[in-house]
């Protein structure tokens, strides 16, 4: 059995950190390749390391003296160093970080450094073979991930070794330039090493117990959730949910290698599992409830548009025209309603509304702004009765009035569109009705 283990900023952001996160990896030998982020905040008005560098080379880029940031880089890894008493120096891998900062190697270079140095140190501390992304991890020259190349590369590599570092959120591109996933790309590192040596287990670790049901600064201690599904993951994630990276549930999905969510600062907890599919049943009849404010609705009318083949295309048309994608479309017999992002949508209103008129020949458009769509989303709904109903009893009781419905014929989430200044009224009336009261 093996175990691929990434571990967040805030579980390597010191000395300390890191003997908790060499705690759990010592106390199963399963756990045997390693994924470290950048050291993270280590108090709450704290400065990331990764956004210490892109200060550091920002300073580079444009001419300015940049040692003394760099050496409060230094310091901050030198700390971490003689917090764990290594016997290791870094000073000949900061005068290369200088020259190559020096020479303008990049921003994506710049920000990976986080990683490599943190990856340098846990293999020591770990007495761990040191692996370096970039040697192991590929992109295209059009800047897109190379999936097989890497898998290739990566899988006949850690093969031979029996327990391994590899630095997560970078790899290189065909001529050797470093080359950074976007931010919070080390999830999608270890999910790339747990596909490569087809882990059985994936474990993330984070500041948090596994994935909450509901945004705690909305929800006082909000449940956590056992498992989920990647299907419902997904659904979360997209309105707003997160706690791992989105492109990082891929690789894995791929393979059915789950994915655990942990605490390395409670390591006792379960967590969450991550899963393609289960037959535990959730504790409640919802998995979570997420969503976004700032949307706006353009609502169209015309009489018999049912019957005009072709309508709904027109109309999504003159969005695809300016640019602009939809989320949402619900429709009645005469009424066509498309949800967008109120900030992309309101400098091309105008344009918009000509183009539906010029295409779709409406009766009447009208736009209403400043909306909020919530995500329910839950496996369990589908096989219990009322969920719909329960969930509008909810939100009526708390005086807030629903502006779309929208259910896919899957029942694995449902989508309302609320007031922006009844959206976190509206989250605590469903989780309320749901959770609470039912603990």
């Amino acid at each position: 059995m093996s175990k691929v283990v990434k571990f967040g900023g805030s579980s390597l952001a010191s000395a300390e950190q890191f003997e908790k996160a060499g705690k759990i990896i010592r106390a199963e030998k399963e756990r045997r390749y390693v994924v470290p982020s950048a050291p993270g905040k280590r108090y709450s008005k704290d400065t990331k390391v990764t956004d210490m560098l892109y200060q550091c080379y920002g300073l580079a880029e444009s001419g300015k003296d940049f040692r003394e940031k760099l050496d409060s880089i230094k310091a901050r890894y030198q700390e971490i160093v003689d917090g764990l008493s290594l016997s290791l120096s870094l000073e000949d891998e900061f005068k290369i970080i200088e020259k190559n900062f020096q020479e303008k190697a990049g921003e994506n270079y710049a920000a990976s450094r986080g990683e490599y140095l943190n990856g340098i140190i846990m293999a020591c501390y770990l007495e761990y073979e040191f692996i370096d992304a970039a040697e192991v991890i590929f992109f295209e020259e059009n800047g897109d991930f190379d999936a097989d190349r890497t898998n290739k590369v990566l899988a006949a590599r850690l093969n031979e070794c029996k327990n391994a570092v590899i630095p997560g959120f970078y790899g290189s591109l065909p001529d050797g330039t470093v080359k950074t996933f976007s931010r919070g790309g080390s999830d999608i590192t270890g999910s790339i090493v747990a596909k490569a040596v087809q882990a059985d287990v994936y474990e993330n670790w984070t500041d948090v117990s596994g994935f909450l049901i509901a945004d705690p600064r909305i929800i006082l201690n909000p449940e956590v959730i056992d498992t989920i599904t990647y299907r419902e993951l997904r659904e979360l994630s997209y309105m707003g949910a997160t706690v791992l990276h989105e492109d990082a549930i891929f690789p894995v999905r791929q393979q059915g290698i789950p994915i655990n969510i942990r605490n390395t600062n409670a390591p006792e907890d379960r967590g969450t599992w991550i899963v393609g599919s289960t037959c535990q049943k959730s504790r409640y009849v919802i998995t979570g409830i997420a969503g976004k404010k700032g949307f706006c609705a353009i609502n169209i009318e015309k009489d018999m548009m049912n019957s005009e083949i072709g309508f709904g295309r027109k109309v999504l048309q003159a969005f695809e025209e300016n640019g602009i994608s939809f989320e949402h479309s619900p429709s009645g017999i005469d009424t066509f309603t498309v949800f967008v992002h109120q900030d992309e949508f309101m400098d091309k209103e105008q344009k918009v509304v000509a183009g539906i008129h010029r295409l779709a020949n409406p009766d009447t458009i009208e736009i209403e702004s400043d909306l909020a769509l919530l995500a329910v989303v839950g496996r369990g709904m589908k096989s219990t009765r009322g969920t719909a109903g329960r969930i509008f009893s909810a939100l009526a009781h708390a005086n807030i009035n629903v502006k779309m419905i929208d259910q896919g014929s899957s029942e694995l989430n449902i989508i309302i569109g609320v007031a922006n200044s009844d959206f976190e009224a509206a989250i605590k009336a469903i989780y309320d009705i749901f959770v609470i009261s039912q603990l």
